[in-house]
């Protein structure tokens, strides 16, 4: 019984150290913080597709044919920095669900677990949205991505959309 009330005291020790220290940010803080860097990654993904979008009208004629020999080189290198940062934000998402995952584990040892389902589904639903409009993007210029590169962008959505779902 020394032992246990030995070890009790210096992890209550710690405890309060540990409090003490992360005290000047609460952890209210740190999710505020993050969800503002999740939406500023969708608005800048959202802007990246409008510029696509905005980029492939000007290329393209009436007859769909590309009228600009700027465009084709341009397109490509804006696709592949949006899909990146489709894939950053979904790291965001993934690393979240993790948390969540990891709160709910601990909740089972009777920690308390505050978090709610819905801010977490808002931003699923929020990057399963974005995801859509960047693929629709893709497939609309398709033809002049090449073959080789539309397989890869293809393969990445694929990877993005599989590792949301199974997480």
């Amino acid at each position: 019984l020394r032992l246990v009330a030995v070890v009790r005291a210096i992890l209550e020790g710690e405890k309060a150290a540990v409090l003490k220290r992360d005290h000047h940010l609460p952890l209210s803080f740190h999710r505020r913080q993050e969800e503002l860097k999740f939406s500023l990654g969708l608005q800048r993904l959202q802007h990246r597709i409008r510029e696509i979008q905005a980029l492939r009208e000007e290329g393209s004629g009436r007859d769909g044919a590309m009228q600009s020999p700027m465009v084709p080189r341009e397109l490509p290198n804006l696709i592949l920095e949006a899909v990146k940062e489709l894939e950053a934000a979904k790291q965001q998402v993934l690393k979240r669900i993790q948390i969540w995952k990891r709160q709910q584990q601990l909740a089972g040892n009777g920690a308390i677990f505050e978090e709610n389902l819905a801010p977490l589904q808002k931003r699923c639903e929020n990057l399963f949205e974005v995801y859509l409009q960047l693929q629709q993007q893709v497939m609309a210029v398709s033809t002049e991505l090449g073959p080789e590169l539309l397989p890869r962008l293809l393969e990445r959505f694929n990877e993005v959309l599989s590792s949301l779902v199974k997480r």
